[in-house]
């Protein structure tokens, strides 16, 4: 049985958000064309995988619009939110919300990556 599924991320520029998630501890695997500006990148971590694309594949391949506002929120674990938060700048995110203790025992901060998507940093506190 095949077990493997993972989101995909729409991106008006795929490099600059694919380098966004490589920031949060994503390693690139594949990349088409490989050469180039990408239109496609596939991303691990680990056994987590998650795919960039150009915001153009929904009209292309199904006829579909991507819409406005939230579309997904991505939850990374990172070893030490208040530096992922203070290093943010340098990767293409906004920051949403300051990190704080939340009562199940993870310190989070909520950004932005490139496209707007909102993306939740966290570590345990214990």
């Amino acid at each position: 049985m095949v077990t493997r599924a993972f989101p995909v991320v729409f991106a008006k520029h795929v490099n600059t958000t694919a380098q966004f998630y490589e920031w949060l501890g994503f390693q690139r695997h594949f990349q088409l064309p490989e050469q180039g500006e990408p239109g496609y990148v596939g991303l691990r971590r680990e056994t987590a995988e998650i795919a960039v694309v150009s915001a153009d594949w929904p009209q292309e391949r199904y006829g579909a619009a991507i819409a406005d506002g939230v579309r997904f929120e991505m939850f990374v674990y990172v070893p030490d939110v208040d530096a992922a938060v203070e290093n943010l700048g340098r990767h293409g995110g906004t920051v949403l919300r300051q990190p704080e203790d939340m009562p199940w025992g993870e310190r989070v901060a909520y950004v932005t990556d490139p496209d707007g998507n909102p993306v939740a940093l966290a570590a345990a506190t214990t």
